[in-house]
Formats: C-alpha cells, structure tokens, sequence
C-alpha cells in the first residue's frame, strides 16, 4: 500500500516528461559518487545503513562530507539490509542500505527478500565493477540485478554518471507509492567516479508506472451492501492498512459497522489490541476466535491481506460460507489464492474512507447490519477458548511469562521487534499493540537473525522511542554482530534472548510430528559443566558475548527475579542491553493449525480441539 508524501517525511518528486526538463534547478558540476550523495540528501535519506568495499569505495568519499545523511557502519551486509527494514517499518519513510559488489551485494539477497515479502519501502545501492568489466566474471563481480529481479519491486543498472540522480529519484518514488518494496540501484565504479552535472529536481521516466489509487465507485457500493446485508462479517486487516496510514479510517469503518475485526501477524497495532471488536489475529497460530471467525464468516471483508497460506489453511477448505470482498492496491494480489466476488483495487486508506461514507448511505436508507447472533458466538468463543499457558511444573521461567512481562512493564510506545520461531508468535500473543508501527517482525520470509538488526534500525530512525527486540538463542547467534554496531554508536536497543537452548518451532514440530525425534535442533551440548542436564544454550555464553561486544548484559533463570530485571534493563538507556532469560524448553506455541490441514481442525492446546457446534445459517 502506497506510502502518502505526508506520512513518509520523504520527498518524491513527481514524473515528467523528459522534454519538459528542470526548468528553474542550478546546475553543479560534480562526481556520479557525489550526485549519489546529493540524490540522497534531496530524497530526504537521513539514515544509511552500509559497509564500504571496492566497488562502491568512490561514493564513501563525499559521503563523508555530508551533514543530512548519516551513515551507520555494520558488521554484515545481512544487518544493513534487515536495519534499513526496520527503520522503513518503524518511521514509515524509505529504509536505505549501501554496500559494494559481488558477496557484498550478494549478502543482501536475504534483506531484500524479506522486504518484499513484507512490501517495505527499501532502496538497496550496491557498487558494480567497471562497465567494461561486466561480464567478464572481474574481480567481485555478480550480476545482482539478475540475481535480485525475483524479489524486488524494480532494479536498475546505472552505467553512466548523468544517469544517477534521477534513478535514484525514481528508486525513492517506485519503493515507497504503489504496493511498497524493495529497489535495488547497481551503480558501476566508472559511473561513480566520472563528472556529470547535478540539478535538482531531476526529471524522471517511468512509463506504464501509474499505481491505482482511487477505488471504484461502483465496487465500493457493492461492498457497502454485502456488509449491511451479511449476517456474519469479518474484517480481515493485513499490512497494507499499516503501510497506507489507514489506521484510523478502519477504526470508524469498525466501529460503524460493529462488525469483527481480526488483525494478521503484519498488521498488529493497526487496530488497538484492546478494542472489544478486535478478535485477535488469524493464522497457523493464530487466536481460536480469529481462525474460526473467519471459517464461519458469510463475508470477508480483505483489506490489505493476501490470504497466505499461514491464514488460510488448506485453501479449497477455507471460508466455505463466505463472499470476499478484496481491497488491495496490488491487483496482482485479487483473485490470486481465493476468487473475490467484490475486487476493489485501490489505496487502503481511499477504500476504507470510500467504504465508510458508502455504509454511512446505507444506513441512512435504513440498511443496518444485525450481527447480534454473530457476536453472542464469537464472545462465547472468546471466553471458552482464550490465549493462555501453563507455567512449568518444575518452577523454571515460562517464556510467555517472559514476554508478557516485557510488554508490561516497557513504558509506553515502545517499539518491539521479534525474531522468528515460537518466541516470535508468543510476542504476537502476549504483548498488547495498540498503536501502529509498533510491532516490527518478518512475516512473509520468516527470517531467522532478523530482529537484532531490525532493532538497530528501528532505533535509529526513532531514537526517542524505547526498543525491545524479543529473540531466540538461535536467532541471536545469526545476527548478533550488529550489536557492536548498536554499541559503538549510541542505539541502545534491549534485546531478551528467549534461551531454551533449541531451535524451537523446529523442535515443536518434531515433537508433534517426528515422534520426539529432535534432529539438529539442540543448540547445547546437552549437559553443564558439572554434569547436569544442560538449561538453556551456554556455548556461547551470550552475556559475556554481549559483554564483548560492549552491551550491558543479564542473565535471568529464577521468575521471582523476573520484574527485577526487566526493569533494570529499561532503566539503562546509554547502551545496548541484553538479557538471557534460560526458559523452559518443552513450552509450545497454541493454538496451532497444523500445516496442510483445515483450518476447521484447530488445537487451542495440545489434544484439545474446541467443539464450535453446528452453524446453524450453513
């Protein structure tokens, strides 16, 4: 969903036609290394996040020269991609990440296709070797605009130093209007170091590139009519509504049609948490409520959702009883994974306001929705089968009590980043999000090592805010490095370490699945140095790992000293704090849909399978 100019703080400049040229911009005379510099200043970068080699060596020069833009030197290519993601989801503007050619560019295959699963605004800027080497397997050389062309939203090759600036204006405008995504800008060595002119605003050339915005009336009443007629709504939220600022619009759409409302892991804190028509989010893991609102729906009501696999279940089993309506500015994305009887092809935050004046007309005619049989089941629902977890018998920290706590005790407006894995579903779970932009996390990739550095991001662009990257002590050991990033200069994020001394979702599946059969999913050697059964991973010691790496650094494995340490971490706030919480490793992720099944045979807890009774209107 397309970034409006007010929410991003960017500056994009609008396409021209090249015959119309710049009518009033001065003209300068400097380097392709120093027109990528003041291309970025102009585009409104304030933050970039990189790592200097060969190839993109000529563009650090004048780098260093500039005051708007700050560069944030990391460890691993990986972490500057994964930070520019963070910072885009947590400020809204453009993430930026540089770094030179070959295993430099290669590096950030990863980052780039977690960002476009997701649809975060990135503009990747790699180096090329010099134009006349390319295609030559030279020295550090990959063909990254081949290599990447699944997985971003556009990419160009820039040869040529007059090229630069208005490529990299039309990088900033393609990554952050339409659906969002990743761009990638592979800019040859020889380009960087030619002499060109530089002239602001420059003109851009994007035939064919005009992204729907505006719904269409039509399709718009014909929802507004299924919704006031439907008996059993829901309104299904995904990630565009966030990426579109819609967030307040769907408020009112909810709260005028009283109709449920069910967030997706990418959407959390677009609809408060709190809201007693929020039922909770849907999916593999999602809440009882949630997954069985929308297998017994009349309507769906998709705005900005994709029905992946992890929502739907096995598809030709999902929603049978449900109309769609489908609002996405994507039209690649209607239709794809379920037929849409209403397809809406539009700005989320143009639908729903579109959507809200169309239900308004409706009542006005006297045709209101009656949803009261609709909500006494899905209260029912609600208080037979909440979220919640059992402590361990044998006393030892509850990983869901770790994180519950956590998002308790953080002060408000906290920002908190996961991981993935079970630690990643139990913060979705147990930490309440009431506002946008407040959960940060992968969701389409499922990138493992992704938090830590999404957390240095994150905290860069919004330094006021507190940041708590929640992880696992397998993600940790992924990404870690980055925290001698944070350290060295001044982000000084809160990571918990949520150490159960496996690969959890892994080792989950294997004790459903795999008759307890854990293959490669111990991360410890399975005793402590006197013996004893092994808690937890030691090897490495991630406190005096983080110590080395200039962080303040916990260890917590007694829950009486659980809130004592929380708050010891949040009251340090002049460097990176990390905290191993040693939990207990059998705890598991409910509900659960098992992949590959309906969603009709979900388990609210491990051979518990809720009884729904039967749908009277099927």
């Amino acid at each position: 969903m397309p970034m409006t100019e007010q929410a991003t703080g960017a500056h994009h400049p609008q396409p021209r036609a090249r015959n119309g040229g710049p009518s009033s911009a001065s003209v300068e005379h400097l380097t392709g290394a120093q027109s990528l510099i003041r291309s970025l200043e102009e585009v409104g970068a304030d933050t970039v996040f990189g790592l200097p080699g060969g190839c993109i060596l000529p563009a650090y020069d004048p780098l260093m020269d500039s005051t708007r833009v700050r560069h944030i030197l990391v460890r691993h290519e990986q972490g500057a991609g994964h930070a520019a993601t963070g910072y885009a989801q947590a400020t809204g503007k453009v993430g930026v990440c540089m770094v030179t050619s070959g295993p430099g560019a290669t590096n950030l295959v990863t980052p780039i296709a977690d960002a476009a699963m997701d649809s975060v605004p990135m503009v990747a800027i790699t180096g090329q070797v010099a134009s006349n080497a390319i295609g030559t397997d030279a020295f550090q050389e990959a063909d990254i605009c081949g290599i990447t062309m699944p997985i971003t939203k556009h990419n160009f090759l820039v040869t040529r130093a007059e090229d630069i600036a208005h490529t990299i204006a039309e990088a900033f405008h393609i990554a952050s209007t339409g659906r969002p995504g990743p761009v990638l800008v592979d800019i040859a060595k020889d380009a960087l170091q030619a002499k060109t002119t530089f002239s602001w605003p420059p003109v851009m050339d994007l035939p064919g590139y005009r992204p729907v915005t505006k719904p269409h009336a039509k399709q718009i009443r014909e929802a507004a009519k299924l919704i006031t007629q439907a008996k059993r709504p829901v309104l299904y939220v995904g990630g565009g509504v966030m990426k579109a600022g819609a967030t307040a619009e769907l408020k009112v759409l909810a709260e005028l049609t009283g109709a449920p409302v069910t967030t997706t892991l990418m959407a959390l804190g677009s609809f408060p948490d709190s809201h007693p028509l929020h039922v909770g989010m849907p999916g593999m893991h999602g809440s009882v409520t949630a997954v069985t609102a929308l297998q017994k729906a009349d309507l769906i009501v998709a705005l900005g959702a994709r029905f992946d696999d992890r929502v739907t279940g096995r598809l030709d089993s999902f929603a049978p009883y449900a109309k769609i309506v489908h609002a996405d500015i994507d039209p690649a994305e209607i239709g794809k994974n379920r037929a849409a009887d209403v397809p809406i092809v539009g700005d989320a935050r143009e639908v729903i306001a579109d959507l809200v004046q169309a239900v308004q007309a409706e009542h006005t005619e006297g045709n209101t929705g009656d949803y009261s049989a609709w909500w006494k089941d899905l209260n029912r629902w609600r208080e037979t089968y909440p979220l919640g977890y059992d402590l361990p018998e044998d006393g030892s920290l509850s990983p869901q009590q770790v994180i519950q706590r956590i998002g308790e005790l953080a002060p408000p407006d906290t920002i908190f980043a996961a991981g993935v894995g079970q630690h990643q579903m139990w913060a979705s779970h147990f930490i309440q999000y009431e506002r946008p932009a407040t959960w940060l996390n992968s969701g389409g990739a499922g990138t493992m090592g992704y938090a830590v550095p999404a957390a240095m991001g994150a905290k860069a662009g919004m330094p006021d805010r507190t940041v708590w990257a929640i992880d696992g002590d397998g993600c940790f050991q992924m990404t870690n490095q980055e925290l001698t990033t944070c350290a060295l200069n001044n982000i000084p994020v809160k990571i918990a370490i949520i150490n159960n001394g496996a690969l959890g979702m892994v080792r989950q599946w294997q004790t459903l699945f795999y008759n307890q059969r854990y293959s490669n999913t111990v991360l410890h050697s399975g005793a402590d140095t006197e013996g004893n059964a092994a808690k937890g991973t030691r090897v490495p010691d991630f406190v005096k790992l983080s110590e080395a790496m200039g962080c303040y650094a916990l260890r917590c494995e007694d829950p009486a000293d659980l809130d004592k340490v929380i708050a010891e971490a949040n009251a340090i706030n002049d460097r990176p704090v990390v905290i191993d919480f040693i939990v207990h490793e059998d705890a598991m992720v409910w509900p659960m849909v098992a992949a590959g099944t309906s969603n009709d045979e979900v388990m609210a807890a491990r051979g518990v399978r809720p009884d729904f009774g039967d749908n009277e209107d099927d």
